[in-house]
């Protein structure tokens, strides 16, 4: 079952989602001494760590036995301010002594001469790390219905049996990504969907309603599936 919960405005969804990514960090250290967070990028998921940040609520964590991977990364160089990393570096990660070792980037262009390099490289990362069961998985929605660099009527939509793929001609800039497949997405225990704007409430109601042809309608956790919207992404559910 997807569970929904409606804020009433973006900086609400970023506040009760840092919350909420707050206090399941630190149940899952105390389970499981070890944490797996997938991020997500894009304005809320951004606004997300920065209030995670600001709140004081990072300072409940023991981010030294947290890892931090992304769902996609937009393949341009390292210093580019289009990364997701490099903006949840400014946001949070710089500012939380979390070790280098657990941030697990994507390869950038020029370190890799191709996203498929790039995309084949992450893929490894996660072998590596012992293919994790992620914790909590965080994804943004596209007013197109996309989620993580998987677009709907897209190849890399349809992907399986590897984590990452290279993305091309992608519809939305840049075009050339690296992004998690439903694959890896289907291994996460927890899986959020944070989504903000009247241009997302026709496609939240669809993905909510069950329409596989979109990204968005094809991804939950394995143990519970949240959609946090403000109240114009929600008006058509």
């Amino acid at each position: 079952m997807k569970r929904v919960l409606v804020m009433p405005d973006a900086a609400g969804v970023a506040s009760v989602t840092a919350a909420r990514l707050a206090v399941t960090l630190v149940d899952t250290l105390a389970s499981r001494g070890r944490a797996h967070v997938v991020l997500t990028g894009g304005t809320v998921g951004i606004a997300t760590l920065a209030r995670l940040n600001d709140s004081g609520l990072a300072s409940l964590v023991d981010w030294t036995s947290v890892h931090v991977w992304w769902g996609d990364e937009r393949f341009v160089a390292a210093g580019d301010p289009d990364r997701n990393e490099l903006q949840a570096q400014h946001a949070l990660l710089g500012s939380i002594g979390l070790p280098e070792e657990n941030i697990h980037r994507v390869g950038a262009a020029g370190a890799f001469s191709t996203a498929e390099d790039a995309a084949a490289d992450y893929a490894a990362q996660i072998e590596d790390a012992g293919t994790p069961p992620w914790d909590v998985l965080m994804l943004g929605l596209g007013p197109d219905g996309h989620v993580a660099s998987l677009f709907p009527g897209h190849s890399g939509y349809e992907a399986s049996g590897v984590d990452a793929i290279a993305v091309h001609d992608s519809p939305k800039p840049p075009p050339t990504r690296v992004s998690l497949t439903l694959d890896a997405i289907a291994r996460a225990r927890q899986v959020w969907v944070i989504a903000a704007g009247a241009e997302k409430a026709a496609v939240a109601a669809r993905c909510l309603s069950g329409d596989r042809t979109l990204p968005g309608a094809a991804v939950a956790g394995t143990e519970s599936t949240l959609w946090t919207l403000d109240a114009a992404a929600a008006t058509a559910i």
